[in-house]
């Protein structure tokens, strides 16, 4: 994993959980995550994956569970955290996997995916990124690291910041939410699996100290992306609303109804 990118995971992480004795799930979780929390210092993360060949003793003092992220089987508000790291795009339905993830968060969601912006499709286009991840599958011997872990090539879903916004108010549209995103780069700087043309590395080195002007500018354009949406409150429920103590539901504000449109509502 490159560097840049642990680093960013670790610094981001370390920002929005403060509490190292808050309970993480981390779905599509493996060894970069359990580096990664251990070294903050949490004490009480479960690693999930879709990956039956990933073992729990891998992952001690951590819990592991055999998880698929677009059903998880834990109950609404079971963890104080989810988090997920460059994992959603290998879903069949990346947009459940978010969902998913807060409704089992009682705290807050963290992600890590890659933002769809121009430079990433310009990347595609040039070949310094993959559209499908093949070679996730070829070096998995053929055989997982797709879709849903399979050997079927998954497509890379890429997000916006208003992609995501829409995702969450659309499940939960009783609150107003906050939405917070964290931006920075990662570079190829040796050979990688994917990337063995010497041409293409050169003119990674030549563009990489105008990128980094050009982000200064635009930093949304950068490629690693970062997005944390804290549960809301009952503090932040919207004005046409109620919650009914007694039904235990939130029920439509009929005298806000009244106000709004001067009219009696029968």
């Amino acid at each position: 994993m490159n560097e840049e990118r642990t680093s960013f995971y670790r610094r981001v992480v370390d920002e929005f959980i403060l509490d190292k004795k808050s309970s993480v799930l981390i779905c599509g979780g493996g060894s970069l995550d359990h580096s990664v929390f251990y070294e903050l210092g949490f004490c009480s993360v479960t690693i999930s994956n879709l990956d039956s060949r990933m073992h729990a003793d891998e992952y001690k003092p951590f819990l592991w569970r055999f998880e698929n992220a677009e059903s998880l089987s834990f109950p609404d508000e079971h963890f104080d955290y989810v988090v997920i790291h460059a994992a959603i795009h290998h879903a069949s339905l990346p947009h459940k996997v978010l969902t998913e993830m807060y409704r089992v968060a009682k705290q807050g969601v963290l992600a890590f995916e890659a933002r769809d912006s121009i430079v990433m499709r310009c990347m595609e286009l040039l070949g310094f990124s993959q559209t499908y991840e093949h070679a996730a599958v070829f070096f998995n011997n053929c055989a997982a690291g797709g879709v849903n872990n399979s050997e079927i090539s998954n497509y890379v879903y890429r997000w916006t910041e208003r992609e995501v916004e829409k995702t969450i108010k659309a499940y939960s549209p009783c609150f107003k939410h906050k939405f917070t995103y964290r931006y920075a780069t990662a570079f190829p700087s040796t050979p990688t699996k994917e990337h063995k043309s010497s041409l293409k590395l050169l003119l990674l080195k030549f563009i990489r100290p105008i990128f980094k002007i050009f982000v200064l500018m635009f930093p949304r354009q950068q490629n690693l992306f970062a997005f944390y949406i804290p549960k809301p409150t009952r503090d932040a429920l919207f004005p046409w609303l109620y919650f009914d103590e007694k039904e235990r539901s939130f029920r439509f504000n009929r005298s806000w109804g009244v106000k709004k449109y001067k009219t009696s509502v029968s």
